[in-house]
């Protein structure tokens, strides 16, 4: 039991019921903190005003980092290289995804090669998930000194073609250095690091799952969202 929770919300004549509906949440999150789970980041802003308190002395272990031999919870598994994580593997995570599926990659030709997965995709699409794919613009500097990667870009941007009949699609181009890419199915996202002078597919590889104190999943997302929002929409035909 977190007692210094318990007390501020008793000074702040706060029961769990109060908590949760001021912060429009689930009886049973606030019910997690009073057990010593912490608050999703979005969350303290709002438990601080409310409180009254610091958040920091409500959960000490924000003040520290994680020690070493620890695991973040978000953190689902750790593979050593991408290559593996198999075809099936990728066809159940995007299977599992019920409302979003993100992409931010340089060309992800190694999924959209295999008919299997942009079938799924489509197959997403009629069923109302939406799907936002962020790939690299074929004329970008990479691209421009290598004319073959410039034809992959290319190439990657045909087999997404089937895709664009569907309004839950969109597909934007980036010309950032992308220095992780990004898999995202609704809370699972998959962390592909681009270590310099190793291929991607040989390149450590990490799956987050988001939880109520997810600050790494958070990080990546933010990333995500700051290349969508700057990305050109592709154009159509």
């Amino acid at each position: 039991m977190n007692e210094v929770l318990r007390r501020a919300m008793y000074d702040a004549g706060l029961t769990e019921l109060d908590l949760s509906v001021e912060l429009s949440v689930d009886p049973k999150t606030v019910r997690n903190w009073m057990r010593g789970q912490v608050p999703h980041p979005g969350r303290r802003a709002s438990l601080e005003r409310l409180l009254g308190v610091d958040v920091n002395v409500v959960w000490p272990e924000l003040n520290s980092s994680v020690r070493m031999g620890d695991r973040p919870s978000e953190l689902a598994a750790v593979y050593p290289r991408r290559d593996l994580l198999k075809s099936q593997d990728w066809l159940a995570l995007f299977d599992g995804a019920r409302s979003r599926v993100d992409l931010l990659t340089f060309s992800a030709s190694f999924l959209l090669d295999d008919s299997q997965i942009i079938q799924l995709f489509e197959r997403k699409c009629a069923e109302g998930v939406r799907m936002r794919f962020a790939l690299a613009l074929p004329n970008n500097e990479s691209a421009e000194a290598d004319e073959a990667v410039a034809d992959q870009l290319r190439g990657t941007l045909r087999l997404v073609k089937p895709l664009l009949r569907f309004d839950r699609f969109q597909l934007r181009l980036h010309r950032d250095v992308v220095y992780s890419s990004l898999y995202r199915a609704d809370d699972d996202l998959i962390v592909n690091q681009h270590a310099y002078g190793v291929p991607a597919a040989e390149s450590p590889l990490f799956h987050y799952r988001r939880t109520e104190s997810s600050e790494i999943f958070d990080a990546y997302e933010t990333s995500l969202e700051t290349i969508w929002s700057m990305a050109a929409p592709a154009p159509l035909g």
